[in-house]
């Protein structure tokens, strides 16, 4: 087979739709079709299932598929490779960030360095909730901020960007905010954001189906746009599970947020598509990793008492109830 005959196969594996797979291409849909035609008769069998309605791979396809798929990323990749390696990092980098929360707290500090030392590659930051998988996959970004798990195959997971304790947000007055403390338990008789378009693994991390207990999670509104998830939170038609940075980036007068237990921190990274990878990807993840060393390795030199006096200053500037975390129950508990 020739690269353009596994390439046609491919896209329209992926797609399922020849019009499509035309599109992606750049060909015309005769081409498409004259070329699987083509490939079906050498093979002596059908590689699709072709209806009025749909098209979908036959058992002989999907093994063809399988067998493909592996060596094309690895031809693809190499090539991408040999052609990178001579060249300087120039072009444009588009970086998606679906919530600033998920960049962490030395993005900016990372985006700043990598334009320093690249200015021939114009870097644009878009942030675009909720970080579908899938435009990645097509190209709309070349590298994505998002929260573990990540398990997708086709993927590389670059630096840790962040690590962060779990809260939940609510408005200010709600039952859960006098208490102090939440658990998944308490999320049953609340609703929370329908997925619309949140990666499936990273949506059942934060929003399950069912508390511990079996108890179904009612579902709210769905959401487009981050600001919605604090209006909704403000006017008590949703809690919200997140980390504790949120109300850092986005923060509403009557939204204040409350330790979530029960789980452990999260982490979010840095990710790409791995057949998609160049020097410009590897050129930021490399700035990713130098910053949040250089970053981590300050805050551990720094005297203890420099450091309690920075947390002390921290605490009084976000004392107010959307930017900062309570705990009351431990209060509670022991009787302050």
């Amino acid at each position: 087979m020739e690269m353009r005959e596994i390439e046609i196969f491919l896209t329209l594996a992926d797609e399922l739709h020849f019009g499509r797979t035309a599109q992606r291409l750049y060909l015309t849909q005769a081409r498409v079709s004259q070329t699987i035609r083509a490939l079906e008769e050498r093979f002596g069998g059908q590689l699709f299932e072709r209806t009025s309605r749909r098209v979908r791979l036959t058992p002989i396809g999907e093994r063809l598929r399988e067998e493909l798929r592996p060596s094309y990323e690895q031809i693809q990749h190499a090539i991408a490779l040999v052609t990178e390696l001579a060249a300087d990092v120039t072009g444009v980098l588009r970086v998606c960030v679906p919530t600033y929360s998920m960049a962490g707290p030395s993005f900016t500090a990372i985006a700043r360095t990598f334009q320093d030392r690249y200015p021939g590659c114009r870097l644009i930051v878009s942030e675009e909730f909720p970080g579908d998988f899938d435009r990645l996959r097509k190209g709309a970004w070349d590298i994505m901020c998002h929260r573990h798990p990540i398990r997708d195959p086709d993927l590389t997971i670059g630096p840790t960007l962040s690590t962060e304790e779990r809260v939940l947000l609510v408005r200010v007055g709600h039952p859960l905010d006098k208490r102090g403390f939440a658990t998944t338990e308490d999320l049953a008789d609340n609703a929370v954001i329908q997925r619309s378009g949140i990666p499936s693994e990273q949506y059942e991390e934060f929003f399950p189906t069912h508390t511990p207990t079996g108890r179904p999670i009612p579902r709210g509104p769905q959401i487009t746009v981050t600001s919605e998830v604090l209006q909704l939170v403000a006017r008590g038609e949703i809690v919200h599970p997140t980390v504790a940075s949120f109300l850092v980036y986005y923060r509403h007068p009557e939204v204040t947020a409350i330790p979530l237990r029960g789980h452990p921190p999260i982490q979010s990274a840095l990710v790409w598509v791995t057949s998609r990878e160049n020097t410009a990807i590897r050129a930021f993840a490399q700035t990713a990793a130098e910053t949040i060393t250089a970053s981590t390795s300050k805050k551990i030199e720094q005297p203890s008492h420099t450091r309690a006096r920075q947390a002390s200053a921290s605490t009084n500037q976000t004392s107010g109830p959307s930017a900062h975390v309570t705990d009351r129950g431990d209060q509670i508990a022991s009787g302050e």
